[in-house]
């Protein structure tokens, strides 16, 4: 079951969405807290959603703020206050509290991509929750990371 992740920082519109269009997606899985924001660019709610269907075969776009951190914890993150593993920690811990391995099934990320802000996803809680459904779950997610 493949499922991919990509982060819109560090690419324009045109590096993006070509991403999402050769890998075939079939819905944007929006992880970020913050959909709207100005520093989102080309990257904001409805904005996606008209370019998802232009130019990515009519590509769904769906919001899911559960999947995303509190406020509070990127907050004390991104400010340097709690380190990655203290985050990490915290962020498991969370998508635990919601149950997020029995709200979701599998086929929900069939051909999705979880989109975030950061580039890579190496310390981003976008790779975060496919390894941890990963590790709930006897279905596997194939993950791709597009950057």
């Amino acid at each position: 079951m493949s499922t991919y992740t990509i982060g819109f920082t560090k690419k324009n519109a045109k590096v993006f969405f070509s991403f999402l269009r050769e890998a075939n997606i079939t819905k944007l899985i929006d992880v970020r807290l913050n959909n709207i924001s100005q520093l989102a660019g080309f990257a904001k709610k409805d904005d996606l959603k008209f370019f998802l269907n232009e130019l990515c075969n009519g590509a769904k776009y769906i919001h899911t703020p559960e999947l995303a951190p509190t406020k509070e914890m990127l907050s004390s993150y991104k400010k340097g206050e709690i380190s990655w593993e203290e985050y990490e920690t915290n962020f498991l811990n969370l998508m635990s509290e919601r149950d997020i391995q029995n709200k979701f099934q599998p086929i929900f990320f069939e051909d999705a991509c979880l989109l975030c802000s950061e580039h890579e996803p190496h310390n981003c809680h976008r790779k975060l929750v496919v390894d941890y459904l990963n590790k709930h779950w006897k279905t596997k997610l194939e993950v791709k990371h597009l950057y």
